[in-house]
């Protein structure tokens, strides 16, 4: 593979030479400044011109091909979104019954359930058709059962999950869904 007379590199040092002799394993090289250091042929690679590797893998088609890539093009300025409106949820539904109908008189507790139910069903099937990744229920806190309807709803779909909604702003009688969106 290597013979007296080839140009060489050291793989681990910033080292090359000439070679001037060969024994076994061991081969000794000259360096540019004239000393002369063994290494074992597992250590050296040869040198080739450095025109024929450029020659050889690099056009010059690819070279203003990775120039353009690499050139940064004009961006136009992105509105800046402060954390605490990145953290609000993008969508708002509350679910107490007297925003929902005009009047609850004559209603039973199950036909108000069903309303706010079906509410729920339809604001979050629209959030999931418009891509809106998070939206809040208002349920208010009460006795708990819209809470827990809506966690069985909630429980149906594949790509969300679900969790307390921030405290600070609405207290216990919220519900933050997050929907996972798909690539397509």
């Amino acid at each position: 593979m290597f013979k007296i007379g080839d140009r060489v590199l050291v793989l681990d040092e910033d080292l090359s030479g000439e070679i001037k002799s060969i024994n076994n394993s061991t081969i000794t090289l000259e360096t540019e400044d004239g000393f002369l250091l063994s290494f074992d042929k597992s250590e050296l690679i040869l040198q080739h011109n450095s025109n024929t590797i450029i020659d050889n893998n690099i056009s010059v088609t690819k070279i203003n091909t990775v120039i353009a890539e690499k050139e940064t093009q004009k961006r136009r300025p992105s509105k800046k979104v402060k954390p605490k409106e990145r953290a609000q949820a993008a969508m708002e539904v509350d679910l107490h019954i007297h925003h929902l109908v005009k009047s609850s008189r004559g209603m039973t507790n199950f036909d108000m359930l069903n309303v706010q139910l079906q509410t729920a069903k339809h604001k979050l099937d629209f959030a999931i058709n418009k891509r809106i990744p998070r939206i809040v229920f208002i349920h208010g806190v009460g006795e708990g059962v819209l809470k827990q309807e809506l966690e069985t709803l909630f429980r149906r779909y594949d790509n969300l999950k679900y969790y307390d909604a921030n405290y600070s702003k609405y207290g216990l009688g919220a519900t933050e869904v997050y929907i996972y969106q798909n690539a397509n």
